[in-house]
């Protein structure tokens, strides 16, 4: 029997040992001698049996490839949540490490195989169900979404699975009506009845189907909805048969039901002056996000698309390839997947951000590598931190530098508006489709919209019956006898959504 310091190093090292020259360090690409193989195994040996639960520890070089990645995760410490890192090359795991606490109140450090939740990563996962329905003649992508979702409202114009899974069907994201409502996601328990009820308000698009890309968590929970009623199987039992279990996949699951006990997860915290603070989704929707898993499993999955277990070759391709408009333009988002470049490398991945968790998986198909990185904690940029560890691994490939973050355009500047200007404003507008009611009123010179139970948003102007507010921008609607009838919300994912005068002051 295999002593237990060797049985956890047995599938990091010695399954990799190799009677050539020379083999693969666990913790980097970084080619070491037999002799040397034999003082990594005695430290890493050291640091097992001395407890070190987050990280295995290897005699390298300051500038190796491990100190390198520790510095990427320096922020999280003990003190503080963190993330799990993990890498592969060639399809062979050389990186998995994690950093901070997976629960600030019991003491417990994030690990490896730390289970947390994935965000928009999900949406490939969500893509690919319904790609192996489409495989299997059981739908077309060319259906209208409205054939098996009843509940959709018809718009008059096709609007297809293809364009709920591209972002390009216009409709309106479900969590942001909600939040102008005043119940953001997280703030309370949502379903996908509740999705439902919602998108069946919705009585119109932010635009025509296929005219133009706006990210919608929306069509992707449809996408879930519509895997179960072709499928006859719960979603989570599909994707778990189809997906997770071919593949090895064997600590993903789905948070359908976010009071479920999963062994082995990691807390969500948020930041804030006053210290950490728990941040869970606790939400029963998913397929556009609520996938548990590990750096571990995802790697195992990102494998797939070059030696597919799941759906065959035809099928990963399929999967990236991008979307086209209506006028035939091409898109850069294939279905749960962003298809680009990064430093000169053909790259596809995704980034996800549910409540305090935060996600990224990359895979670079000609450098044969991907990198998953799983955090716990809101202020985590997990995406800077993928592309960091990319930069590690692949610095020799990359032929062009790092780009620059683009600055966001600054806010339109305010306007001067009269006292009698914004008089005018006052009253009370309903939302049919949000099911709220604001109140327009002046105080202390700034128009406000006051939504129950305590809700103050002050807006400030910024052009004719335009304002700026928390909520994004808010106009007012005029009849052609310039009198005021209504307004309209517009931010990112909600371009237009209408509220009447039902009382003016």
């Amino acid at each position: 029997m295999i002593p237990a310091p060797w049985r956890l190093l047995q599938p990091a090292l010695l399954s990799r040992w190799d009677t050539s020259a020379s083999m693969r360090d666990v913790r980097g690409i970084v080619p070491v001698s037999h002799t040397r193989f034999a003082f990594v195994v005695a430290a890493t040996l050291v640091a097992v049996t001395a407890g070190a639960p987050a990280q295995t520890r290897v005699a390298q070089a300051p500038a190796s490839v491990a100190a390198a990645v520790d510095q990427v995760f320096a922020t999280w410490t003990a003190d503080t949540p963190g993330c799990a890192v993990g890498v592969s090359v060639d399809g062979v795991p050389v990186l998995a490490t994690a950093y901070g606490m997976a629960d600030l109140e019991h003491d417990v450090r994030n690990t490896p195989d730390t289970i947390f939740e994935a965000g928009s990563v999900t949406k490939q996962f969500t893509a690919a169900a319904v790609l192996l329905l489409a495989k299997e003649g059981r739908l077309s992508l060319d259906d209208p979404a409205r054939k098996y979702v009843p509940e959709l409202p018809d718009y008059g114009t096709p609007l297809t699975i293809r364009h709920m899974l591209h972002h390009m069907s216009g409709l309106r994201d479900w969590g942001s009506v909600e939040g102008i409502a005043g119940w953001p996601r997280t703030s309370r328990e949502y379903t996908h009845d509740h999705v439902l009820d919602i998108v069946s308000r919705q009585k119109a698009l932010n635009f025509a189907p296929g005219a133009r890309y706006s990210y919608s968590n929306t069509g992707y929970n449809l996408a879930a909805i519509i895997v179960s009623r072709v499928s006859g199987m719960s979603f989570a039992d599909f994707t778990q048969q189809r997906i997770f279990l071919p593949l090895g996949m064997t600590h993903t699951s789905w948070r359908d039901d976010h009071t479920r006990i999963v062994k082995g997860r990691a807390v969500a915290y948020q930041s804030s002056a006053g210290g950490f603070h728990t941040d869970m989704p606790f939400e029963n929707v998913y397929g556009n996000g609520g996938l548990l898993t590990t750096v571990g499993d995802l790697l195992k999955w990102n494998e797939n698309f070059t030696t597919p277990v799941v759906g065959g070759t035809a099928f990963v391709a399929q999967q990236q390839t991008p979307g086209l408009f209506s006028d035939g333009r091409a898109g850069t988002y294939a279905f749960g997947l962003v298809v680009g470049t990064y430093r000169g490398l053909r790259r596809v991945d995704h980034s996800g951000s549910t409540a305090g968790y935060r996600a990224h998986l990359s895979r670079f198909p000609e450098a044969h590598t991907s990198v998953a990185v799983l955090c716990n904690v809101s202020t985590a940029n997990a995406t800077a931190s993928a592309d960091a560890v990319a930069d590690v691994y692949l610095a020799a490939r990359m032929t062009s530098a790092a780009p620059r973050a683009v600055p966001a355009p600054p806010p339109p500047a305010a306007v001067a508006t009269s006292a009698a200007e914004l008089n005018e404003y006052v009253g009370d507008y309903w939302s049919d489709e949000a099911e709220v009611m604001f109140t327009a009123v002046v105080e202390r010179g700034t128009l406000v919209l006051k939504r129950r139970p305590a809700s103050v948003i002050a807006l400030t102007p910024i052009g004719n019956d335009a304002f700026r507010g928390a909520m994004g921008t808010v106009t007012f609607r005029r009849d052609p006898a310039k009198r005021i009838t209504g307004l309209s919300v517009g931010q990112e994912r909600v371009f237009d959504l209408r509220f009447a005068l039902v009382a003016p002051k």
